[in-house]
């Protein structure tokens, strides 16, 4: 009896030739792109994002090539409340969070998972750049062989319970040859562009998604510096994020950079270069993959945002759900909400949120 698998079909050339790899392995296999918002309800146009119109259409037609059944599961609900409520909450209070992780952790490996184990169907297959292999003791997430394209930064959310029902069949090869197998195949979407915005802001300009969102105005507030002395207004506080030096609108003899944000005096901290430099980090929120627990300090990698190079450091597990990082060197806007994530080698250990 053949195993039963549901690609999750974003309409690009990734989950096309991941559906087709699962094909040639015998699979029984059904596509099915996610329906996560109703773009009038967040104000955009069907423009060109991970859940438009037009890449469902790209979707259907690559499962059409491939003679495989098709379908769109609503989770649209389930997406307001797990990654836009969320995100927007996160803003609002001083963080940037990263969305992508929570659509990974809450939507495509959780709600998605649940409909597969309802329709009777053993994993959950997509077309990320990451590896899933077995010790004989746990599930390992690892690298995918593309350095250029890897994603294991957004994957550390991944439980065993979940890594066991999941496949990613690009982990072991380079984008130039998915792209090489589509066009081969004839796929339409064989050089289709990858998506490089948050879905449901496109224009990337978060500040006016979220007044939307919210139908609130965020009021100005002060610019401080070190020592708390007024400096400027700001536009309000969801303008602006760590590290961010244009657009500020402050005269001073040398560049200012934000580097705190307080939503609850309205206030913005900017300071210079050097004061975005740090070598500290506490992150909450856990989730360890390679082994249960951090016995001790131990020396990892790791990795403060997604395309950021991996950064000698030192890491303890100080209780059940945190962790405290000393890198070996300072590291440049280190930002509440984004996920920090450890690595050994070409192992993911875990990760966190940076607090």
């Amino acid at each position: 009896m053949n195993k039963k698998a549901i690609i999750a079909m974003s309409g690009g050339v990734d989950s096309s030739v991941a559906a087709l790899l699962m094909q040639e392995k015998k699979y029984e296999i059904i596509g099915t792109t996610l329906k996560l918002y109703d773009n009038k309800d967040l104000g955009l146009s069907k423009g060109h994002t991970c859940c438009s119109l037009s890449d469902v259409e790209d979707a259907r037609l690559a499962a059409y090539k491939l003679g495989i059944p098709y379908y769109v599961f609503n989770f649209v609900e389930k997406f307001h409340e797990n990654v836009i409520d969320r995100f927007v909450k996160s803003y609002c209070t001083g963080s940037t969070p990263n969305p992508c992780l929570d659509c990974n952790r809450y939507i495509k490996f959780t709600s998605l998972l649940q409909r597969a184990k309802e329709i009777g169907f053993d994993y959950v297959v997509t077309g990320h750049y990451a590896r899933i292999e077995n010790n004989g003791s746990r599930y390992l997430l690892k690298k995918g062989l593309d350095v250029t394209k890897d994603q294991s930064y957004v994957l550390y959310n991944l439980t065993q319970q979940q890594l066991a029902h999941i496949l990613f069949p690009l982990g072991s090869m380079l984008k130039s040859q998915a792209r090489k197998i589509a066009a081969e195949y004839g796929f339409a979407n064989a050089y289709k562009h990858d998506s490089q915005d948050i879905c449901f802001v496109p224009s990337g300009n978060y500040a006016e998604f979220i007044e939307r969102y919210t139908g609130q105005n965020f009021l100005p507030g002060a610019f401080v510096d070190k020592k708390g002395n007024i400096i400027g207004t700001h536009k309000g506080i969801i303008n602006y994020t760590i590290g961010q030096r244009k657009n500020l609108g402050l005269s001073s003899p040398t560049p200012c950079y934000v580097c705190q944000k307080n939503p609850v005096d309205n206030t913005i901290t900017v300071c210079d270069a050097q004061g975005l430099l740090t070598t500290t980090l506490v992150a909450h929120d856990l989730n360890m993959i390679a082994v249960p627990k951090l016995d001790g300090p131990i020396r990892v990698k790791a990795k403060i945002r997604y395309h950021q190079e991996e950064q000698w450091a030192t890491v303890e597990q100080t209780n059940d759900d945190t962790l405290f990082l000393v890198f070996d060197n300072p590291q440049r806007a280190i930002t509440p909400g984004q996920a920090v994530v450890l690595y050994d080698d070409d192992i993911v250990l875990g990760g966190g949120i940076i607090a």
